[in-house]
């Protein structure tokens, strides 16, 4: 076929500027792999953030929301509140399980007083019994040696003889009594014993119901943006229910992949930096806080080296705390990128990675 010589005419200026067009698209391409290649890697990823769900601890309808889809909280600022009318009433009951079991420690201790004023009348009995068995001891000696004289009766030394068993019978029940009270004053100490270990578990019970009061008002457990709420006022959540999730935008990084030949030169601490889809013109600092020991997206066989260099190992990289509470109206997670990483520590940052913000 052929091109009249108007239509080639209007052909080639539309020729001319395809083709510079490619020539500065390859220019580009080569100077900047040229500028990047040597001690550079780059990868593709997304900024993310630590999320945390603040959850209900115990089961319970919710009262009240404190906080809205979007609003920074900051750490221990209340979030939410559960209801608490049940665990009041509980609190009370325990309280006054306490009440019962003080009353019930002070009563058993004045049970070992008055078992331990037992013990001693019944030891003082004892020494009562034990004069009287000496002094019986004694007249039998005298009767038995008056009756053998002839100066007593046999009639007065058979008294004697039974007054002295009589004096060592009393003694042993009194000894016996001091044992009997002995052992109630042990079972008194033994109830006090436990009368103050029952006082002991219903403070516990106290203590854990004050607990469940306290994490009913739910609070946030670091400084953060609330992403999205979960549930509302008057819902009823079971135990661990999520009421909000929250965005700890001082904790953001990004996760990308580089190639397993240049994987075992990316050290922790390297140094990154990032640029961003939604702001090209914005390089922003970070370093590596990951690389993973193990490769992904791993071939079935792994033979050649064209194989080889399809292992990609995991690599995070963090922005600075320090740089995010300085803009922390700008982060926004899930907002892709290009992030670089500096793996000669002599090599220069090309004029197109120079950063522009405060690190």
């Amino acid at each position: 076929m052929t091109i009249s010589p108007a239509l080639k005419k209007k052909l080639l200026p539309v020729a001319v500027i395809a083709i510079a067009a490619v020539a500065g698209w390859w220019a580009w391409s080569y100077y900047t792999q040229e500028d990047l290649s040597a001690g550079f890697v780059s990868g593709n990823g997304r900024l993310e953030a630590t999320e945390v769900d603040v959850a209900a601890r115990l089961p319970g309808r919710v009262v009240d929301v404190l906080v809205r889809e979007g609003e920074f909280v900051k750490a221990g600022q209340p979030v939410a509140r559960m209801q608490l009318e049940s665990l009041e009433a509980q609190r009370a009951e325990a309280q006054a399980g306490r009440d019962q079991a003080l009353h019930s420690a002070t009563a058993d201790e004045a049970q070992v007083v008055l078992r331990e004023s037992d013990v001693a009348a019944a030891q003082a009995l004892v020494a009562q019994r034990e004069a009287e068995l000496d002094a019986a001891k004694r007249r039998l000696a005298r009767s038995k040696t008056l009756s053998i004289e002839g100066a007593a009766s046999i009639q007065e030394l058979d008294d004697d003889q039974a007054r002295t068993r009589g004096a060592e019978a009393a003694l042993a029940a009194t000894r016996a009594q001091v044992t009997a009270a002995q052992a109630a004053v042990s079972a008194a100490k033994a109830q006090v014993v436990g009368a103050r270990a029952s006082v002991q578990a219903a403070e516990a019970t106290i203590d854990r119901i004050e607990a469940d009061i306290r994490d009913s008002e739910l609070k946030s457990p670091r400084d953060g943006r609330v992403q999205f709420l979960v549930a509302q006022p008057g819902e009823v959540l079971a135990a661990g229910g999520r009421v909000l999730n929250l965005l700890d935008v001082s904790d953001v990084y990004m996760t990308f992949f580089v190639p397993e030949t240049v994987a075992g030169r990316v050290a922790l601490g390297s140094e990154v930096r990032m640029v961003l889809d939604a702001a090209p013109g914005v390089v922003i600092p970070a370093s590596v806080s990951f690389v993973a020991s193990q490769a992904q997206f791993t071939p079935k066989t792994v033979e050649t080296a064209s194989e080889r260099q399809k292992l990609m190992f995991r690599v995070r990289a963090k922005i600075a705390p320090e740089l995010l509470r300085e803009h922390l109206e700008q982060v926004k997670t899930g907002v892709p990128g290009e992030a670089w990483i500096k793996l000669d520590p002599e090599a220069q940052w090309p004029a197109s990675l120079t950063l522009n913000v405060g690190r």
